[in-house]
């Protein structure tokens, strides 16, 4: 009766995407990450996954491997990851501690993967839902640090393609 079992959870193993932050960037909790860009000055991105997210694999898979994000993402950005179903705390600007799935249901992550990107006071600049590419990215940075959020939307920024 174990062998049985054991297939099973091998199977479930090996079919189920796992939606951890992706390899080698360094990516914080939420707490860690808000006091680091107060510190630093530095704008937040906040990545929202959850166990199980395909298209949060997808994306860890063929966009952030690039070399070239890495870099720009991880020197220009404190990197926050999120599981949007969790019950670990986090402590919020105000000093409110509430669930990592309460700050999903706040920011209307109700489908995973969402990036936003934030003030280093942790304001929010702009919330972007579903797989990007690197190209995407790449316009997402030259939006928040160069600013334009503050007379623009994405929208316009980006000539009205989505």
């Amino acid at each position: 009766m174990k062998q049985p079992l054991l297939w099973l959870a091998l199977f479930f193993a090996a079919t189920t995407a796992w939606a951890d932050p992706p390899a080698g960037y360094p990516f914080v909790d939420y707490s860690a990450g808000l006091k680091a860009a107060r510190a630093s000055g530095k704008p937040v991105f906040l990545y929202f996954g959850r166990y199980g997210c395909g298209w949060c694999a997808h994306t860890n898979k063929t966009t952030f491997s690039d070399p070239a994000l890495k870099k720009l993402y991880s020197a220009h950005y404190e990197l926050v990851y999120v599981d949007s179903e969790s019950g670990r705390r986090v402590t919020l600007p105000s000093g409110e501690r509430i669930t990592e799935a309460e700050l999903g249901v706040r920011m209307n992550a109700f489908a995973t993967p969402l990036f936003a990107y934030l003030t280093p006071a942790g304001e929010q600049i702009v919330q972007i839902p579903g797989f990007k590419t690197v190209e995407d990215f790449r316009d997402y940075d030259r939006y928040v640090r160069g600013g334009h959020y503050k007379q623009q939307t994405l929208l316009e920024f980006l000539g009205g393609r989505p």
